[in-house]
């Protein structure tokens, strides 16, 4: 009789376990999707860079926009810039940098006196936060005198890097920082870390040559 009850305690208990077993690798999977859609691209362009250097032949970057366009070397980002974005409505900006990369509302043109302020936010969405950092994933890689090419109306602007720098994302000041009246500034910005909005990770470079 004990056997029996024993039994159905067991069966009870195994109809209960189940259903709990299944949730919780189903959950695991799911967690493992969502990090994997995430991080996927960081992992692809670190993997990339890496391989930059054992590659024989230089890549020749070809230009995606003259009339308003990024290309650093060091990174092999190359994207267009869509001028004039509103850097604090996200429902305009994340539309944006679909794009390319954004130009802040109001700030500066290459070439011209003041701070070119270029950005690429991370979404707040995990299923679209690839489509929106991707192209500045690297830019922590850049150093002090690296260079950075802007393309505006068909010309070339060289700009150096002069400052790197990780702030909070509430900071904002250097929207305008380092601008001068007879200086051209070009700051560039991005989440930190990559696929996140935790922080800012903000570049600043000064104008050396033009073309």
């Amino acid at each position: 009789m004990s056997s029996k009850r024993e039994k159905t305690r067991l069966s009870k208990e195994n109809r209960f376990f189940k259903p709990l077993l299944i949730a919780g690798v189903a959950m695991v999977f799911v967690s493992f999707v969502i990090l994997s859609l995430t991080f996927y691209r960081v992992l692809f362009e670190e993997t990339r860079y890496s391989l930059k250097k054992f590659q024989r032949n230089v890549t020749v970057i070809k230009l995606v926009d003259r009339e308003f366009g990024i290309v650093i070397p060091k990174i092999s980002a190359n994207a267009r810039v869509i001028s004039n974005v509103d850097p604090f409505d996200s429902k305009k900006y994340q539309v944006a940098l679909t794009k390319g990369v954004a130009h802040a509302l109001g700030s500066g043109y290459p070439g011209n006196a003041g701070n070119t302020f270029i950005f690429a936010h991370s979404s707040r969405d995990w299923y679209t936060a690839n489509q929106y950092n991707s192209v500045f994933y690297l830019l922590y890689k850049l150093e002090k005198g690296d260079k950075i090419e802007m393309y505006y109306k068909n010309k070339r602007y060289i700009y150096e890097v002069t400052v790197k720098k990780f702030v909070e994302a509430s900071e904002v000041s250097y929207l305008n920082s380092f601008a001068t009246e007879n200086t051209s500034i070009l700051t560039l910005m991005t989440c930190w870390p990559p696929g996140t909005t935790l922080k800012r990770l903000i570049i600043q470079a000064r104008i050396s040559d033009t073309n």
